[in-house]
């Protein structure tokens, strides 16, 4: 018997990077795994393919986070299909960097409504199942960045902090329904995007972080699985930074 045996997850943005490690970590742990994906159809298939194969139960469906409608109607289909929703992970999200003096209004809206506003979307959704059901795990994924703020970052930084006062107040609004909720800030994690930075460039980023090298998508993963089990049933309205030590 694995650790999340019949249990019913739900994972944004679960077709690549972290969400994808994500995926595939509560799906080891024996749940039952939906997620959403916002453009690559082909790259969700290619998981539920490879999941399916070793017998897993996965499904994907295509949703824009920022959308309030697409939100509830997955949760929807969530509940029609199984009956319950036991974890919710709110993964998705983007960046568009830059410096304020240069930052369009387009582009501070479009971060804040896709960061934070997607975990308002999928977390008032699953609200209520939760609350009926008297037991639920919702894990938010912030950054340390929203902890530390980070020079040209200033809308990134402003949503994934308001991620962290989010998961406190929904902890302490549904602690009292055996709902925990909880965040995971990560630190640098080994991408697409850090594998085009230039030696100096990685030399320089690892020289910040006390273990000196980078995060795997899946050391993320693990954490939030850790989260989602019934180990983490006395932990609510926690930010665990998985950053190599660079916030301490």
């Amino acid at each position: 018997m694995t650790i999340l045996d019949g249990k019913i997850a739900l994972v944004t943005g679960g077709g690549r990077g972290i969400g994808k490690a994500i995926v595939i970590a509560l799906s080891d742990a024996g749940a039952t795994v939906v997620f959403t994906y916002k453009s690559s159809a082909s790259a969700a298939h290619e998981i539920v393919d490879e999941l399916t194969s070793k017998g897993r139960k996965i499904s994907s469906h295509q949703s824009d986070a920022v959308s309030t409608a697409d939100s509830s109607s997955i949760v929807d289909e969530v509940l029609k299909t199984y009956g319950r929703l036991d974890v919710l992970v709110n993964n998705a999200g983007i960046t568009k960097d830059g410096l304020l003096m240069r930052m369009s209004e387009q582009d501070w809206d479009s971060i804040i409504a896709n960061n934070l506003k997607s975990v308002y979307n999928f977390t008032k959704a699953a609200v209520r199942p939760m609350m009926s059901q008297r037991s639920g795990k919702i894990i938010n994924i912030t950054s340390i960045v929203g902890i530390s703020g980070n020079a040209g970052q200033a809308n990134y930084a402003a949503s994934k902090a308001g991620i962290i006062g989010f998961t406190k107040s929904v902890a302490k609004e549904l602690g009292s329904r055996n709902i925990q909720v909880n965040a995971v800030a990560p630190g640098f994690v080994e991408t697409d995007m850090t594998g085009k930075l230039t030696d100096d460039q990685k030399k320089d980023l690892t020289e910040m972080i006390p273990l000196r090298r980078t995060a795997q998508a899946h050391e993320i993963a693990a954490v939030v699985k850790f989260l989602a089990s019934p180990d983490a049933d006395y932990i609510t309205g926690q930010v665990l930074c998985v950053d190599g030590g660079m916030t301490m």
